[in-house]
């Protein structure tokens, strides 16, 4: 019975995989649809509990550059500012991007905009939500057949599942997260060139984070973020290609002016 539930599972597992746009394997086996839903559900819940910005040089700034970003991927996005100091930003499935108002006040120039918003369009054309629901289930569902197997009752099966869960959180889900964000970043730069925004200050946007963070980063490996470090040197081996595709959006006349 184990064996066959295994082979069940496992099929299922190689069913679902898919390539990234950067060409990494991904798990994604919960519907699209479903997922899409989810995140139109959370950013409407978001927009009713959050104070929305109604400074027009904000809202101007944010939409100018998400549009032209969005002109490469296709789709219609839509992008609101919030009012909240903490400088961050987030996409979710169904094509919505949210902005801080603490972001905008960080950054120095569109290009550095530009990285963010194209950063987080990448986790949603990479179906990083989807990756991540469709790994929760499968480790919970993993989990629950050792359980049915097992001894839970005794000692040594509850010692086995602890160390199965700490294995599974740092083991699987958190390195995967990692990957997202610099799946993201990889994505998200090239977009940014695409739309004739400087890849290059990508790298000074994410020192410009470094500064902000005052050291209270947590260790590598225990965040679901890279390291700033290891986030700008990724940067750096990626911007050949970068600058590629931006020589060629400047020789197309893709000249952004949304300052």
């Amino acid at each position: 019975m184990f064996k066959k539930i295994l082979h069940v599972l496992a099929t299922c597992l190689l069913s679902a995989c898919v390539t990234s746009p950067t060409g990494r394997s991904q798990l994604v086996f919960m519907p699209d649809a479903q997922i899409n839903q989810m995140g139109l559900q959370a950013f409407d819940n978001l927009k009713k509990q959050k104070p929305i910005s109604t400074s027009s040089k904000y809202n101007q700034l944010a939409n100018c550059i998400a549009g032209a970003i969005t002109q490469e991927t296709g789709g219609n996005w839509e992008i609101v500012v919030f009012e909240d100091a903490s400088p961050n930003a987030f996409a979710l499935p169904g094509n919505k991007i949210g902005v801080h108002t603490g972001m905008l006040t960080l950054v120095d120039n569109q290009d550095q905009l530009a990285a963010v918003i194209g950063h987080e369009i990448g986790h949603v054309l990479a179906r990083h939500s989807n990756e991540r629901a469709s790994q929760e289930f499968a480790v919970s569902q993993g989990m629950g057949i050792i359980q049915a197997v097992s001894a839970p009752q005794t000692a040594l099966g509850q010692t086995a599942l602890g160390m199965l869960g700490l294995g599974a959180q740092y083991g699987i889900l958190m390195p995967y997260s990692r990957t997202h964000e610099s799946e993201a970043d990889m994505i998200g730069v090239d977009l940014m060139a695409k739309a004739g925004f400087d890849p290059r200050q990508s790298i000074n946007l994410w020192q410009k984070m470094e500064q902000a963070s005052q050291g209270r980063q947590p260790l590598e490996f225990m965040s679901t973020h890279p390291s700033h470090a290891t986030r700008i040197q990724d940067l750096e081996k990626h911007m050949p290609q970068a600058m590629g595709l931006f020589q060629q959006a400047q020789s197309q006349g893709k000249q952004p002016h949304c300052n």
